[in-house]
């Protein structure tokens, strides 16, 4: 045990130290969030929070859960964030209202279908028109963003786990078969969203660069991660059921 701290604190260093390390760490989450936030929401903002969050990780990290201290800080870094937006409260009640419309519809639709629902379908389920539809998706994407994000890192593996001094086997066999449930939708995710997805989470590409991969414009890019995360919330709107939670920013 006292190794382990000796180790922690050679590793971690001081509070100014561990920031001075890891500080771009914290601006370049900030930044790959804020690409999909309204210009109101200021970057410095992020990347205090996320520099409360770094140094609350290096506190709390323990090198024998097997888990890389970055991979750790990350989550920490960015659920620290995310909480920093969620007091901020910006999106608007209706942009919600519409967001579980869209949610409905395209549950809707695939059930009747048993297959991906299209835009178009969505769109008549709905009774509006396709820009009218894209322009519901890509306001619900950057309302929405809180929740995804929150959920993905919520049953992101044994680090997360590992950070919950309580976790139970319970909680533990819940994570596991959500992740198994998640990656089980985004497989049946269309080609594009399922690209979108992994240049966004696992290569940490922001909608910018993520349009010049795909050859369209950063709109078109939010546009395509909006529907992957509709159709995610509903392909997975019993977890959120049993969750209990009706909070209009949890999904899925």
């Amino acid at each position: 045990m006292a190794a382990a701290a000796q180790y922690r604190a050679n590793q971690q260093g001081s509070p100014a130290e561990v920031v001075e390390r890891h500080g771009e760490l914290v601006r370049r989450i900030a930044h790959h969030l804020a690409a999909r936030l309204p210009a109101s929401v200021e970057i410095d903002d992020l990347v205090q929070a996320g520099m409360l969050g770094l140094i609350e990780a290096a506190r709390n990290f323990q090198s024998d859960q097997g888990a890389a201290f970055e991979t750790y800080a990350s989550i920490r870094i960015r659920g620290a964030m995310i909480d920093e937006i969620r007091r901020g409260d910006w999106v608007p009640r209706s942009v919600h209202r519409r967001y579980r419309d869209l949610v409905a519809a395209t549950r809707e639709v695939e059930q009747r279908t048993g297959q991906a629902a299209t835009a178009q379908q969505v769109a008549a389920e709905l009774g509006v028109s396709l820009d009218e539809y894209h322009a519901m998706v890509e306001n619900s994407a950057r309302g929405q963003l809180v929740s995804l994000d929150a959920h993905m890192d919520e049953h992101d593996g044994e680090a997360r786990v590992a950070s919950r001094g309580t976790a139970t086997p319970e909680r533990a066999f819940e994570q596991s078969a959500f992740r198994d449930a998640l990656a089980e939708a985004i497989a049946g995710l269309p080609e594009r969203e399922r690209l979108v997805l992994s240049l966004y989470y696992e290569q940490e590409l922001n909608l910018r660069e993520i349009g010049a991969v795909l050859g369209v414009s950063e709109s078109r890019v939010c546009q395509i991660h909006g529907q992957a995360a509709v159709r995610l919330r509903a392909r997975l709107a019993d977890w959120h059921r049993d969750d209990g939670d009706d909070d209009d920013h949890d999904l899925p």
